[in-house]
């Protein structure tokens, strides 16, 4: 859990022109991650969503890609990645997927083992801990993968659809402990689904156009994760779906 005496800082993003293929992603793109709280992002498919998250974890050097954190600490090292899938090893039990970072590290895994059982007992697996991947469902898996981001420990996260592949059931209950266990954190979600960032955001960017632009979204009031019945959800999410739709129709 995030350590109350070190408060989150924000993280700025300036990106020149990035292009893939044939195609220009965009020309630049300017925005900022604000510390401590949960920045959504939505496009269409192939609007270039994930090179802007590997550009911003350091994973793709291939661009113009300037990332400053407003403490003037270099974000390499402090940035942990949730995928759209839980890529969990099959081989290795829950507890060693959680322990994951450490193992390819060579850190001391054997100090982590409480934190770690103690984190999945919070999210409902402390007895899955010696169970293989396999023998778990869709949403236990999911919470294990959520369990391995939270070991590593970081103050920014970047999770590329984590949720998308989850019942719409078991989705809103990961998605309120995601919530709860990543407060404090700086967050940058990306996500097709406009009521997932309405609920979680504490803000919202729309990306659309090509070369793409960032455009903010309109959220509800009241602090995140928002109720699923708030009263202004419907409208908000029917006017992000409406960008959606014409950005997708432009791009044809």
């Amino acid at each position: 859990m995030p350590d109350a005496s070190s408060p989150a800082f924000s993280v700025s993003v300036r990106l020149g022109r990035v292009g893939w293929r044939d195609q220009t992603l965009w020309d630049s793109l300017d925005f900022t991650l604000a510390g401590g709280q949960w920045t959504c992002l939505l496009g269409a498919s192939g609007i270039g969503k994930t090179t802007l998250l590997r550009l911003i974890a350091g994973i793709d050097d291939s661009a113009d890609a300037a990332v400053a954190c407003s403490d003037g600490a270099p974000l390499r090292g402090r940035v942990a990645w949730m995928a759209q899938h839980d890529l969990l090893l099959p081989w290795l039990s829950v507890l060693d997927n959680a322990l994951l970072g450490e193992r390819l590290r060579g850190g001391d895994r054997r100090g982590r083992r409480g934190a770690a059982r103690d984190l999945l007992a919070r999210v409902g697996l402390g007895d899955k801990c010696d169970a293989r991947p396999a023998s778990l469902s869709g949403g236990e898996r999911q919470r294990a993968a959520l369990v391995r981001t939270l070991m590593e420990d970081r103050p920014v996260i970047l999770m590329d659809e984590p949720f998308s592949a989850l019942d719409a059931i078991t989705r809103l209950a990961i998605q309120d402990l995601a919530a709860r266990l990543l407060a404090g954190r700086t967050v940058l979600l990306v996500t097709h689904d406009p009521r997932e960032a309405l609920r979680l955001g504490h803000r919202i960017h729309v990306m659309s156009g090509k070369p793409a632009r960032l455009e903010p979204a309109q959220l509800p009031h009241g602090v995140p994760p928002r109720a699923l019945d708030d009263p202004a959800l419907p409208a908000m999410e029917a006017e992000i779906v409406r960008r959606l739709a014409d950005s997708a129709g432009a791009g044809r």
